[in-house]
């Protein structure tokens, strides 16, 4: 199954094969995963892409992984899902640094909340940000998100310790 919804100027459908390099320019250039992890082997990036593949629905454990396609321009910007425990949606995002700071993160995050809610009665969802992600930090504001949690030296990008600031959500 297709899942399939849109915004005001993004299409948001789920990821399929041809949406590989996309995908793998995400999880390795450099300014996009700065303050999120050290860079994967193209092998670790293809395991990740093949897992978001299978179709999904409320119950699957694994992320559910949603392309962001510009409406205007056809462009595939990013990407945007979930992964559902069954009680709390954890969220993320990515998107290419061309489209850094034109407001598709929080466009599409806002989306994605809105389909979860009607589509899949869930409303209980948390955000993990490495702290010094500020970018990131706003748009989980700017969608409803508070600060829930700080966690210390949670988490090491080359060589350097970083708190995970812990965002949540109830709807």
């Amino acid at each position: 199954m297709v899942n399939s919804f849109d915004s005001e100027r993004l299409t948001i459908t789920s990821l399929c094969e041809s949406d590989w390099t996309l995908f793998l320019k995400l999880h390795t250039d450099k300014s996009v995963i700065a303050l999120c992890f050290d860079e994967p082997t193209r092998a670790e990036v293809r395991d990740k892409f093949e897992s978001r593949l299978p179709p999904w629905y409320r119950g699957a454990r694994h992320w559910l992984c949603m392309v962001l396609i510009d409406k205007v321009s056809g462009t595939r910007v990013g990407i945007t899902g979930l992964v559902f425990d069954g009680d709390v949606a954890e969220v993320g995002y990515m998107l290419l640094p061309d489209y850094h700071g034109l407001g598709f993160a929080t466009e599409s995050l806002k989306a994605l909340l809105s389909w979860c809610q009607s589509n899949h009665g869930i409303t209980k969802f948390r955000a993990i940000v490495t702290e010094g992600n500020s970018s990131s930090e706003r748009v989980l504001m700017r969608c409803g998100f508070h600060l829930a949690q700080r966690v210390e030296n949670a988490y090491q990008i080359a060589g350097h310790s970083y708190a995970d600031r812990i965002y949540s959500l109830s709807v």
